[in-house]
């Protein structure tokens, strides 16, 4: 076997990056699974973002709460609504026991509605945050 032959071998099982020093978030998992599921490398989904790759690796290995306007692009990326890419993000140590809160219920109405009513639902809301928080 060549020097070359065996450097490739090694290099084969290896996987790329180096190793995690922390857990990977949930967000940045199930954006890594989405991707990985329809065959995308990082790269390729930063051209359909339009932003650089450090941007989704950063998503992928350290965000763990993207903006508003991240989640709604890479839902519309996916072909998903943004409910469905956050749908299921479970954050430790803050499992709610008891029924959902109205506002979950509210947010579950929402999210079924088609994307253009969510647009109006999501700009009315974040206009209303803005006069009130000043945000």
């Amino acid at each position: 076997m060549t020097v070359h032959a065996e450097i490739r071998a090694y290099h084969l099982g290896m996987s790329a990056g180096r190793p995690a020093t922390k857990p990977t978030p949930a967000f940045g998992k199930k954006l890594a699974q989405l991707r990985k599921r329809r065959g995308w490398t990082q790269p390729e989904l930063a051209e359909q973002m339009g932003v650089a790759v450090k941007t989704i690796t950063y998503y992928e290995r350290e965000a763990t709460n993207p903006t508003a306007k991240t989640v709604e692009r890479l839902a519309e990326v996916f072909g998903i609504t943004p409910a469905e890419l956050m749908k299921d993000l479970k954050q430790p140590g803050k499992a709610k026991t008891g029924p959902p809160s109205r506002l979950e219920n509210i947010f579950d109405k929402v999210s079924s509605l088609p994307r253009s009513k969510q647009k109006v639902v999501a700009d009315m809301l974040e206009g209303f945050l803005e006069k009130t928080t000043g945000a």
